[in-house]
C-alpha cells in the first residue's frame, strides 16, 4: 500500500531489489552519469519512492538512514565529508535524508509535496528527532550561488552546539569568505527546492560547502531539528500527512 497519496502521485517504501535499482537509474539519470548512481549505502537505507499513480511512472526518490543517537553520526554518508563530533551529544533518533531527486522531465509542485507528506509520515512513525543531510547545488562553480550563500551565511547558519567542521579537502568556506549582501530574489532563485523547504521549517546549515567534483556538485550540511519547527508549521505537515495517508 502507499505510504502517502497526493492528486496523481503516491508515494511508498521500496519493497525489494528492483525497486531500488529503479530508484539507482533515477538517480543516475538526475545526476548526469553514465549510468546507474548507487553506493555501499543503499543497502542499509529505506527508501521512498514517488509515482505517477496511474502510469506507474518513478517521478522522484530519496534514501533515510535511521540512527538511534548522534552517538551514530559517524555511521552516515554525511560524515564522509563533514566533521560532526558536535552532533554526537544529539539525544534522540535522527535520520539521514540523501540522494533526493526528482525527474528533470517533471516540475509539478505537487511531487515535492508528496516527498514532505511521506517524510512526515516517516518522521512521526519512527520517533525521528532531527532530519540531515547533504543539501545539493548543480555543478560546481561556487560564482553562481553567491547571492544563496550570503543569504545562507546572513540568516541559516548551524547553532554553535551542532556545528559541522571542515573535512573535505575542496571547501568553499562562504560564511568566512563573502562581504556582500545578499540580493533575496536572486538567493531563492538559485536556491535548491529540498534546502528551501528545509530552511522554511526552521533548518540551519554548514558555514562552508563542499566541492564535490565526482558528483558534479556543492553541498552544504543541513540540519532540521523537529521539536523547533514552528508549531503552525507541524500542524500543517501533520493535516497534510494524515489526510492524505492510506
Amino acid at each position: 500500500m502507499p505510504l502517502f497519496l497526493r492528486g496523481r502521485y503516491s508515494a511508498g517504501e521500496a519493497t525489494g531489489p528492483a525497486d531500488i535499482a529503479e530508484a539507482r537509474a533515477l538517480r543516475g539519470l538526475c545526476f548526469g552519469l553514465a549510468g546507474e548512481d548507487g553506493d555501499d549505502f543503499d543497502s542499509l537505507c529505506t527508501h521512498l519512492l514517488v509515482r505517477e499513480t496511474a502510469s506507474g511512472r518513478l517521478v522522484a526518490c530519496c534514501r533515510l538512514l535511521l540512527l538511534e543517537g548522534g552517538a551514530e553520526v559517524g555511521r552516515s554518508y554525511s560524515a564522509q565529508f563533514y566533521e560532526l563530533s558536535a552532533l554526537a551529544g544529539f539525544e534522540g533518533r535522527m535520520a539521514e535524508l540523501g540522494r533526493f531527486c526528482i525527474h528533470p522531465d517533471c516540475s509539478d509542485g505537487d511531487i515535492l509535496r508528496v516527498v514532505w507528506g511521506a517524510l512526515t509520515r516517516f518522521v512521526d512513525d519512527n520517533g525521528v528527532a532531527m532530519l540531515f543531510g547533504c543539501s545539493s547545488f548543480a555543478g560546481t562553480r561556487t560564482e553562481d550561488y553567491l547571492d544563496t550563500f550570503a543569504m545562507l551565511k546572513a540568516r541559516h547558519l548551524a547553532p554553535r552546539r551542532w556545528w559541522p567542521r571542515v573535512k573535505a579537502p575542496d571547501v568553499f568556506r562562504f560564511a568566512a569568505r563573502l562581504r556582500r549582501r545578499p540580493d533575496p530574489q536572486k538567493a531563492l532563485l538559485r536556491m535548491p527546492p529540498l534546502l528551501r523547504t528545509y530552511l522554511g521549517m526552521g533548518g540551519w546549515v554548514s558555514d562552508h560547502a563542499v566541492i564535490d567534483r565526482q558528483m558534479n556538485t556543492l553541498h552544504v550540511f543541513t540540519g532540521l531539528e523537529i521539536g523547533a519547527i514552528p508549531p503552525a508549521r507541524q500542524r500543517l505537515l501533520r493535516a497534510v500527512a494524515q489526510g492524505e495517508a492510506r
